[in-house]
């Protein structure tokens, strides 16, 4: 492992190898997730593509080291705690800061997908909250 905590060797990850549906209750609906980068080492980044169908939101949520959502295709929407909602176009970029409570999902007319990067601490990247 490097001092940027991406491993050295890793494998070249083929399209489509590692997609399956979302946990359930983590969103309004299932949506399909495709672990693209999973180190699950202490600072370690994983990464995955997201595509959600319209009006496909997640559940308020943090990220330990925070995260960068990077808009592939779709609309989008973000909203920040305590913050207005943000409409997100393909090209377009969004960070969370550390633990800053967020959501974001697909608009209402439109599918979403999305490639998100966050960092593991104490073996997770993600803590999901009730809403």
């Amino acid at each position: 492992m490097n001092r940027t905590g991406i491993q050295k060797s890793a494998p070249i990850h083929r399209a489509g190898t590692a997609t399956q549906r979302s946990p359930e209750g983590i969103a309004t609906a299932p949506f399909w997730v495709e672990t693209l980068v999973q180190d699950e080492a202490d600072g370690g980044l994983t990464a995955m593509r997201c595509t959600l169908e319209p009006a496909t939101m997640t559940r308020w949520h943090t990220h330990p080291h925070g995260q960068i959502l990077y808009v592939l295709s779709g609309v989008g929407l973000a909203e920040r705690d305590g913050g207005a909602v943000e409409e997100l176009r393909a090209g377009d970029c969004i960070s969370f800061a550390p633990d800053e409570r967020h959501r974001h999902g697909a608009h209402p007319d439109s599918n979403f997908a999305y490639i998100s990067i966050q960092a593991i601490r104490n073996g997770a990247a993600v803590t999901w909250l009730e809403d």
